[in-house]
């Protein structure tokens, strides 16, 4: 299928997902609808409402009806927990309508409900309900600005130094930074100093400053508010520039990336763009801060009436907070149909990036000592960080069939990133190592996570720390610039509580977009026993310098099951099998890798992993590349079925199938076309009559409820 006509089939996919997203949350609405407790509450909040009334009916009515605020309702219920002579369940029932909070709205072990005795916030049925950590922009008036007619906003707050946003959101839209390139990247000309025969060592040193092309940088207005996103294998680094020398060429900014800016395939300097840059402010639907003079600046998309626009700016870091302490939980407390938006983290002023997975980027949601609680049915969009975060010591948490799009990082964070890695000027430390029990048995279940990594590309569709117990099922993962799904964290084969960890029936495609390297549909770390990655369709993994892999057990994964997983054209190939111990990989079908179909890294005195009853489909590459090719006793290949569909001979790292059969391997695998029904053209990977599948004990199962489950 060419490129054009996949893009074809995947917007139409989104278009189909958004659909069925929409008809689900319209089908539960009409379901509860339907039901006896339809449009019974004990209080009510509209934005027509007021806080002085009793909260009790939904409109307004003789100097009465609803609450204003959900803070106001908040409060009602802790009354009314205290007072009820027999507990009941309480609900709290929201008209529709945007809610600007000034504050995060934040429950705390006051707010708990019981086992028996729920307490809910719910969108009426059918009704949009929009609570939002923003703020809406008003007043403005025309100027020329480059050249343009641009709409001029003065905001006192923004001179004071009291507000300052990376995010503008216009009717309901993300508008765009002003950004250098307009499109792609610029790629650094040298990295002083850097020392590329210890590439590894320099690598660890990080970025000060490099030396750029032409007049890819200039001394722009506002120089320091100026941000240089570079890349750094896995992860970006937001560097504010210092200075800027024009005749050497040199920028300089005023803190160290967290790992040097370096490509290896081949080695080379890395890329990046700019950010926040006034004198490219000249495209309709870009804007710019002017912070030390307070001005917003927006040049309108065209059919835009500017006295009828909505504009909105992000105030808080979290719109939800969910905060018990050790020992007193927050408790049964449920969120049901809403809309959560508009929300921005502002790091530490030395920060320039997180090791891994953005794990430094909190939630809009925040849950921390919270259990049996849930946030279903509803949205999250036009945040600057991760949907939701789940910090410690939580325990049952559902958090299902919400859509979640338009984020500055990834989805859903479990837990933390636990490991020992270098920081910037290569010593060790430990990674966010928080005191405190961790989370389990969190349910990630039948939610869309899409369009995501806007602020901070390296983040994770669902990541899931040193956490055990838990439960990622159901979900449709797409359009990210870094990993889909990610579970476990530590690479040193130390004690790990990422057990018993499920990654089931979850749609993950179209992962990398080209942005970033070493790359993972589905990726694990920690030794994980009772972990298992089943029933997962995984495509369209694609990495930007080099790793661009479907499955990814990397350095520390240990005791993990890999079964029933579709997995096909992967930039480097369907699976990596990194430095492990024990991982099984039993009754999957890899396809389509560009350059290999598995590859294995890493040299152990140990088993690391068995792969059996498999079936490998390809047209280029080879079969299996590894590193250190003298020890081939600890792993073992058999009873796979291999088939290139180009006709070339089977390679095995460089070895033809006697070689690699005399050495030990495959002795029982068969080579024949598994006769899949259409494979290249529309992605049917089911088996045909006949398929000499069966002879390897091959075990076909049923795929047509990945990703959603009614």
């Amino acid at each position: 299928m060419s490129s054009g006509a996949l893009d074809v089939v995947f917007l139409r996919e989104i278009v189909g997902r958004k659909d069925a997203c929409n008809m689900k949350m319209n089908n539960l609405g009409n379901t509860y609808a339907s039901g006896t407790n339809s449009m019974t509450a004990d209080f009510y909040v509209s934005p027509n409402g007021n806080d002085s009334w009793s909260g009790r009916l939904p409109e307004p009515k003789e100097n009465d009806g609803p609450f204003a605020t959900v803070k106001k309702a908040q409060e009602a219920v802790q009354t009314l927990l205290k007072t009820q002579q027999e507990r009941q369940s309480v609900r709290v029932m929201l008209r529709a309508g945007i809610y600007y909070l000034d504050q995060t709205l934040e429950f705390g072990p006051e707010d708990s409900g019981t086992e028996n005795t729920r307490v809910v916030y719910s969108a009426v049925p059918g009704e949009k309900v929009v609570i939002s950590g923003g703020r809406r922009i008003e007043g403005g008036q025309w100027a020329e600005v480059n050249g343009q007619n641009a709409w001029v906003v003065d905001i006192p707050e923004v001179k004071e130094g009291q507000w300052n946003f990376r995010q503008l959101f216009v009717n309901g839209e993300r508008r765009p930074r002003t950004r250098l390139p307009k499109e792609g990247m610029y790629r650094i000309e040298d990295l002083l100093g850097f020392d590329w025969q210890k590439q590894w060592e320099a690598f660890l040193d990080g970025t000060k400053q490099f030396v750029y092309s032409g007049t890819d940088i200039q001394p722009w207005r506002n120089l320091h508010d100026v941000e240089v996103i570079g890349v750094s294998r896995w992860i970006t680094n937001r560097l504010p520039i210092q200075e800027v020398d024009v005749e050497k060429r040199l920028v300089t900014f005023d803190r160290t990336s967290l790992f040097a800016l370096d490509d290896t395939n081949p080695p080379r300097p890395s890329v990046y763009w700019v950010e926040n840059v006034f004198e490219a402010l000249d495209t309709p639907g870009q804007w710019y801060l002017d912070r030390p003079k307070g001005k917003l600046y927006y040049l309108p998309l065209s059919g835009e009436d500017m006295k009828t626009i909505e504009i909105v700016a992000p105030r808080l870091t979290q719109v939800l907070r969910l905060a018990g302490r050790e020992g007193a939980p927050v408790e049964h407390i449920h969120f049901e149909g809403i809309t959560l938006s508009h929300n921005e983290w502002k790091p530490q002023s030395d920060w320039s990036s997180s090791l891994q997975a953005a794990i430094d980027v909190p939630g809009a949601v925040f849950f921390d000592y919270a259990g049996q609680c849930s946030l279903r049915s509803g949205t999250i969009e036009h945040v600057g960080t991760y949907g939701v975060e789940v910090n410690l010591g939580c325990f049952d948490i559902e958090i299902s069939h919400n859509l979640m799009t338009d984020l500055g990082a990834g989805g859903v964070k479990i837990g933390h990133f636990f490991d020992v890695e270098p920081n910037e000027r290569g010593k060790q430390r430990k990674a966010s190592l928080p005191k405190g029990p961790h989370s389990r048995r969190i349910t990630v279940a039948n939610n869309e996570i899409t369009n995501g990594g806007h602020l901070f590309p390296g983040s994770v569709g669902v990541f899931v720390g040193e956490n055990p117990d838990n439960k990622v099922e159901y979900n449709h993962i797409y359009n990210l610039p870094w990993m889909g799904i990610s579970v476990g964290s530590l690479q040193t084969f130390e004690p790990s509580q990422a057990v018993s960890n499920v990654v089931e029936h979850n749609h993950v495609h179209h992962i990398g977009r080209g942005v970033m390297s070493d790359i993972g549909g589905i990726y694990t770390n920690s030794i994980s026993p009772g972990t298992r990655i089943r029933y997962n369709v995984v495509h369209d993994v694609n990495h930007r310098d080099y790793g661009g892999w479907g499955i990814y057990t990397d350095h520390g994964s240990a005791d993990i099951l890999v079964e029933k997983n579709l997995v096909y054209r992967c930039s480097s190939g369907p699976l990596f099998v990194s430095v492990n111990r024990n991982i099984t990989v039993e009754n999957n079908i890899f396809a389509f890798g560009k350059e290999y179909q598995i590859f294995r890294a890493g040299q152990t005195t140990w088993f690391q992993y068995a792969f059996q009853r498999n079936i490998v489909y390809y047209n280029q590459g080879q079969v299996l590349d590894y590193w250190n090719t003298n020890n081939n006793s600890n792993f073992l290949y058999d009873h796979n079925l291999y088939w290139n569909a180009s006709g070339a001979p089977l390679m095995f790292s460089g070895k033809g199938l006697e070689e690699w059969q005399s050495a030990g391997q495959d002795k029982h695998s068969i080579i024949a076309d598994p006769l899949f029904v259409d494979p290249p053209e529309h992605d049917d990977f089911r088996l045909r009559s006949g398929s000499p599948a069966a002879q390897i004990g091959f075990e076909a199962w049923d795929i047509s409820d990945v990703g959603s489950k009614p």
